[in-house]
């Protein structure tokens, strides 16, 4: 008799029975954006604090150089000494004390520069200011050669490459940056989800192992139909916990931004690419080129994709701990055997942020797309940068493939491992209860 679908069942009311599950579930969003909202705070207030900026130009060239900012205003002192200088901006909280000296570094014409300050001062504003003075001498520079800086000013024209196949379809930079952020995504997405639902499962082999619970049910049940019920049933209930956390964690963060007026957005990875490259264009163009980055994604062939490659790069995992689960007694011993499974799935989150994403359609990113322990990552970041489905096809019948002798392979560690008791499993025993 197929006792599979009371196995799943029983896994999945389990769990979302479960109080801590049920705390998790609804704490965890709340968590989450409470931190994103404090930092989204920080980051506000860090924006809006002006910092005021000694400067003492002994040389008299650079203090007209210097503009204020909106978080940088700069205060002149005049006829004083640096030692004074030195302490009259550590008694008034200054910032900082810009000292320019009146004798010239190695640099032809180009006066020796010091900043000095209590701590080290932020990159930003020395950055800053080391722009503007670059600026300032460069253009100082070219005038006393007898070159008209205006002129060059009025020269300069920005330049913007079109971007099109060779089939007709128009692209942009947007383009390149939304499907970096759609495969990033994805792929860290199934990253997580696997670590936190396949300990979920290792775990609980582990519980009803060393609570005996196990023996009374494998009495009934075949191993294999046992080990599928707890990934399925576990799954399951992964999967209502994810849509609780996404609605839930969409209406926390409409709210948190409408009664606190932060821009949550702003606030992560994402939003943050999205807010640097809108400073390099004009907003209004950009917003109309995300826009249109969105409507050129494949969003049918990625939706597709990342169900089916979601779904199998998670079972696939699922066994691996689930047999890991079957061959210990504790969570303890655990990681002798943890290590070399999640290796793989490391080397396709690497694979994937600093290879797929500059080449997708590489020799590399292509080849891993394929091996079935590190392709459901990595093809779910080349996918919206257009992989022939002839090559998806393939590489989900390996993965298909692979799962299928994964759960064979894992059944037969099952099988011996739940009823093995005091003894720490190694790898040589391992083998010996495959060939059982």
């Amino acid at each position: 008799m197929n006792h599979l679908p009371l196995i799943i069942k029983r896994e999945y009311l389990t769990k979302v029975r479960n109080k801590s599950f049920v705390i998790m579930t609804f704490l965890s969003p709340i968590i989450m954006i409470g931190l994103i909202a404090l930092v989204a705070y920080l980051s506000q207030l860090n924006n809006n604090a002006v910092r005021n900026i000694a400067v003492l130009d002994a040389s008299g060239l650079v203090a007209p150089a210097i503009q204020n900012t909106p978080n940088v205003a700069f205060v002149v002192l005049e006829d004083i000494s640096l030692e004074t200088a030195k302490t009259l901006t550590s008694t008034q909280s200054y910032y900082g004390l810009l000292h320019v000296a009146n004798s010239t570094s190695s640099q032809a014409g180009i006066p020796e520069i010091k900043f000095y300050s209590e701590e080290t001062p932020s990159l930003s504003i020395i950055s800053n200011l080391e722009q503007q003075l670059e600026t300032y001498f460069t253009n100082l520079k070219l005038k006393s050669q007898g070159v008209d800086v205006a002129k060059i000013e009025l020269a300069k024209t920005n330049v913007t490459i079109s971007q099109e196949s060779f089939l007709g379809q128009k692209t942009s930079k947007a383009d390149s940056l939304v499907k970096l952020i759609f495969g990033g995504a994805a792929g860290y997405l199934l990253f997580m989800f696997i670590i936190i639902y396949g300990n979920m499962i290792m775990r609980s082999v582990i519980e009803e192992k060393t609570s005996r619970i196990i023996e009374i049910i494998i009495s009934s049940v075949k191993p294999i139909q046992l080990m599928l019920g707890k990934i399925i049933g576990t799954s399951l209930a992964g999967v209502t916990q994810f849509v609780i956390w996404i609605l839930l964690g969409a209406i926390l963060i409409s709210g948190v931004s409408a009664l606190l007026g932060l821009d949550l957005v702003q606030a992560t990875p994402s939003g943050q690419i999205m807010s640097q490259s809108a400073n390099q264009e004009a907003s209004a163009d950009m917003v109309a080129a995300i826009l249109q980055a969105f409507v050129n994604l494949p969003l049918g062939n990625l939706i597709a994709a990342f169900l089916v490659f979601f779904i199998g790069g998670y079972l696939l995992y699922s066994s691996f701990y689930a047999a890991i689960g079957a061959a210990v007694d504790n969570e303890t011993d655990t990681q002798q055997f943890l290590f070399p499974v999640l290796m793989p799935l490391i080397l396709a989150v690497y694979i994937g942020f600093f290879t797929v994403i500059e080449d997708p359609h590489g020799t590399v990113s292509t080849v891993f797309s394929f091996i079935p322990l590190t392709s459901p990552v990595v093809m779910l970041m080349r996918i919206p940068f257009g992989v022939p489905v002839w090559q998806q096809i393939v590489s989900v019948l390996i993965l298909i493939s692979t799962f299928m002798f994964t759960v064979w392979f894992a059944a037969k560690i099952y099988r011996v491992g739940i009823l093995m008791y005091g003894k720490k499993a190694s790898y040589k025993d391992i083998l010996k209860w495959i060939k059982y």
